[in-house]
């Protein structure tokens, strides 16, 4: 179960800076169910990118993803290369629930040192590489495959069991690439981009080899979508992202996100993706400029109780900051009772999560003692079926902010220059006159 703690939002706990939530919510209620309607509406059309939504419900997809697991227990290491949307959410989930069955290694930048490291520590006949780019003309991913390719040629018989490809269905580079050489391959759906693309094969594959439980975690999935399409008193992503909505207003423009869990450790870097490259938008719908977007901060509790915290609580009063917390352990540990240390009798007795829990209550509070406001989602419980629906949660908060702020949530303009530019400096065919004006810039 998936819960919403918001006192720590309202003006007697936090004072000028708070909110009166009933009042709010009533007052934005209509706003509210319009966003809900419009993604609902839009969500058949694949331009709009709104596939995400429907895709826990493709059971076929899973099952084939489950029988190639099977049918490949040779795997010892699964090289997984893929850049932002293409490695986060994997990475993210396999970190918090994967069981070790099958080493994941993720390849998303293409500094040469960490390359060759890896490469000289795998066994090539106990390796399995699996390349995930959409487009299949991703330069870090694409640059990756053509070297594992090559390591694989030189050390295999049989290179092509050892490469399983994710990309569009039809298009781009990889799809005949992969037809053409016999390589297995599976599809990202056309309506699904990449920061929104876990829960389909770009990352349900890696996590089947790493041991997660699928079916749990596309039904926790499932278990938002019937929150996010009901009633506003109980869509939760709605909610939230009226809270969102409502800070920014108020100059809250740094959202840190700080789940109090080490195994959720990698869950910040995604949701960075997600919010920052679907929010941060220089035009609302019509084209006029807007410069929408709140900036996401990553923080890992206990750990940035000393590292960031002091900044959170006593610095510029610019932040929201959201809590992930658990309610239960899945294993715990005792703190045993030591002679000759007495002062620390406090904690003989108690076990490491009754201290985890309290420290993520008092960090919560002192941060609205101080004026600043935050919320906590906390989970029952670290497994498939709760992550699965907050992640697809956060989706959904992602969607309903981008329709409160009249935006696309789902493109990123601001990227594709970068893109170009890279082209261009590579040499890449067709980007001449570019490689021309950004030499004329002092570029080269």
């Amino acid at each position: 179960m998936l819960r919403l703690d918001l006192n720590n939002l309202f003006s007697e706990r936090i004072g000028p800076e708070g909110i009166d939530w009933p009042a709010m919510l009533a007052a934005h209620a209509r706003s509210l169910e319009v966003a809900r309607d419009a993604l609902l509406e839009r969500k058949s059309n694949p331009e709009a990118f709104l596939g995400w939504i429907d895709v826990p419900e493709d059971t076929e997809t899973l099952r084939r993803v489950l029988r190639y697991r099977q049918a490949n227990g040779w795997v010892e290491d699964l090289v997984v290369l893929g850049i932002g949307g293409s490695a986060l959410g994997a990475q993210a989930v396999s970190a918090a629930l994967g069981n070790g069955s099958v080493r994941l290694h993720f390849v998303d930048n293409v500094e040469p040192e960490p390359i060759i490291g890896l490469l000289r520590t795998l066994e090539p006949h106990k390796t399995l590489v699996n390349v995930i780019s959409k487009s299949g003309s991703t330069a870090e991913t694409m640059a990756a495959f053509l070297v594992f390719r090559q390591w694989l040629e030189l050390a295999v018989t049989d290179w092509k069991k050892h490469v399983v490809v994710t990309t569009d269905p039809a298009k781009g580079i990889l799809r005949p690439y992969a037809e053409a050489e016999g390589l297995t391959a599976f599809e990202v759906p056309p309506s699904v981009g990449g920061r929104f693309s876990v829960t389909c094969p770009v990352g349900t594959l890696p996590l089947a080899f790493a041991g997660v439980d699928l079916e749990s975690l596309l039904a926790g999935a499932r278990k938002s979508n019937e929150q996010a399409r009901g009633a506003l008193e109980h869509n939760l992503p709605a909610q939230t992202a009226l809270v969102n909505h409502l800070f920014s207003q108020r100059g809250k423009n740094i959202v840190v996100f700080m789940p109090y869990s080490t195994r959720l450790r990698y869950l910040p870097d995604w949701f960075v993706q997600l919010h920052d490259e679907s929010l941060g938008k220089m035009r609302d719908r019509q084209g006029n400029e807007v410069r929408t977007g709140t900036t996401a901060v990553r923080a890992i509790g206990t750990t940035d109780q000393h590292a960031q915290v002091q900044l959170f609580r006593e610095g510029p009063r610019d932040k929201l900051t959201t809590f992930v917390r658990l309610l239960a352990p899945s294993e715990n540990l005792e703190i045993p009772a030591v002679k000759g240390l007495e002062g620390l009798e406090y904690l003989f007795g108690k076990s490491f999560f009754e201290l985890l829990d309290a420290e993520a209550k008092a960090t919560a509070h002192a941060l609205a003692k101080a004026g600043q406001p935050n919320y906590t989602l906390a989970l029952e419980k670290l497994d498939a079926y709760n992550l699965g629906w907050l992640l697809q949660h956060l989706m959904w908060q992602t969607a309903f902010l981008g329709e409160l702020w009249n935006i696309n949530a789902f493109d990123q303009p601001g990227v594709e220059l970068g893109k170009e530019y890279t082209y261009a400096l590579m040499g890449r065919k067709g980007w001449e006159t570019l490689a021309q004006e950004l030499k004329a810039e002092g570029v080269e």
